[in-house]
């Protein structure tokens, strides 16, 4: 049977390349959330073929809904001949901005030096047509395996996933009894397993200023000044601090296994949407967006703690300074253990088709993972799928056609043993359907 499946999943590779032009064709850019429709239902329909059962569900009253841009997501569902477990395959939808440097058209789905090219190519639309293609050569042989089979597109991963995963989640849609093992085809490389992610937090710092004539800046309170002092502090004082902090986590790469915090951005003054020529005023407000990464090993409350001190110190040695805080978004750390089920299938597929033991690594950055695991309580979900975690969000963005066929294979097997327990697997049946 295994070997059958290989072979099944090497006849589909230009189905495989097909279908990931395809959905590199839509294109899914977010923000705003472009074309989420089409390619819900490009999926859907693609596999409402299949057998499945297709459902579409709106992330309504999400960040960024709306019937312009609605945040809709497909989950498609197939039962097996008995009651069993459910692997369910979850790839987000959306990609980011193209950003300029691009030799080839980003949304063409170029095929070249055996890879295709685009925006999304390896973040992460290789990983779902993987997905697809290992399920679909699976039930063609074994159609009637215990259990069921999902397989999801899900929007704004990106942008922190609130009308994907994170509001189906809240709908039970990634809770037992309903699913039982998650796979993200997330592009960690198709040797690793990714087992979680760093911790997150995303803040707004505002200091606080007085308006006035920008030629007699001295009757007024300049919010920008600051937020340089802040900034000052931070060089200075938090830069440090945190690069001395370590984890025992298998973070790669090797710089984000110490904390880390990201100025995301900087808003004070002239609004930047106007191009004329600026009014002359001191600026009342600065605000300034944090994007803070914390280890398993710090708690959520000393790394606010630790900005928080900082901005108090600040208000108590410099004239008129005072600021606030607001809270954007928290997530705290995951890890899934390396004996979970999902993780042993996945680890065994890797070493039958790539003839090594996987590196076990933790992602610098969060994904849909987070809400599976806070929302959902499904802690059996690990992040595994082709494309190069360095190639995601660049110019000529690619995956590579032979990590797509393996770690379909991958995929194929671990699903295999995740239905029938590791069970021996049935026979192929010589009859099933072809693609």
């Amino acid at each position: 049977m295994l070997d059958a499946l290989d072979r099944r999943i090497e006849d589909k590779r230009q189905d495989l390349v097909a279908l990931t032009q395809d959905l590199i064709r839509i294109p899914t850019i977010n923000p705003p959330g472009d074309a989420y429709v089409q390619c819900a239902e490009y999926i859907g329909n693609r596999l409402a073929r299949r057998g499945f059962e297709i459902a579409y569900i709106r992330g309504q009253d999400t960040p960024g809904d709306s019937d312009r841009y609605p945040r809709t997501n497909v989950i498609a569902r197939r039962e097996g001949g008995k009651p069993g477990s459910c692997v369910h395959f979850n790839g987000h939808i959306d990609v980011v901005e193209v950003g300029r440097g691009w030799t080839v058209d980003p949304f063409a789905g170029i095929v070249r030096d055996g890879k295709v090219f685009g925006r999304g190519a390896c973040d992460m639309k290789g990983g779902i047509a993987a997905a697809i293609i290992a399920v679909e050569a699976l039930i063609e042989l074994a159609p009637d395996l215990a259990g069921a089979i999902e397989i999801s597109g899900t929007v704004d991963e990106e942008s922190g996933g609130l009308g994907g995963v994170a509001y189906l989640a809240r709908q039970g849609y990634f809770s037992k009894p309903r699913v039982d093992h998650v796979i993200i085809p997330e592009p960690l490389n198709k040797e690793r397993i990714c087992l979680g992610h760093r911790g997150v937090w995303w803040a707004e710092i505002e200091t606080h200023g007085s308006i006035a004539h920008g030629s007699m800046p001295f009757l007024g309170d300049c919010a920008v000044r600051h937020m340089g002092a802040v900034i000052d502090r931070f060089e200075a004082e938090l830069f440090p601090l945190l690069a001395s902090k370590h984890t025992d986590m298998p973070v790669v790469p090797e710089g984000a296994r110490s904390s880390t915090l990201n100025i995301n951005s900087i808003h004070g003054g002239q609004p930047e949407d106007f191009d004329g020529l600026p009014s002359p005023c001191v600026p009342d407000s600065c605000r300034m967006v944090i994007d803070r990464r914390f280890l398993i090993e710090e708690d959520i409350g000393e790394v606010k703690d630790e900005v928080v001190r900082l901005l108090n110190r600040l208000a108590a040695e410099r004239p008129r300074f005072s600021y606030s805080v607001r809270d954007l978004l928290e997530v705290l750390p995951t890890m899934t253990e390396r004996d979970a089920p999902v993780v042993k299938a996945v680890a065994s597929g890797i070493e039958a088709v790539l003839g090594q033991r996987p590196d076990y690594v933790i992602s610098p950055g969060s994904y849909d993972q987070k809400h599976i695991a806070r929302i959902g309580h499904l802690h059996d979900c690990i992040a595994y799928g082709p494309g190069i975690l360095d190639i995601a969000h660049r110019p000529d963005e690619f995956v590579v056609i032979d990590d797509m066929v393996a770690s379909a294979k991958v995929m194929a097997r671990a699903t295999l043993a995740l239905l029938t327990g590791g069970k021996a697997a049935p026979e192929a049946n010589g009859k099933g359907r072809a693609s």
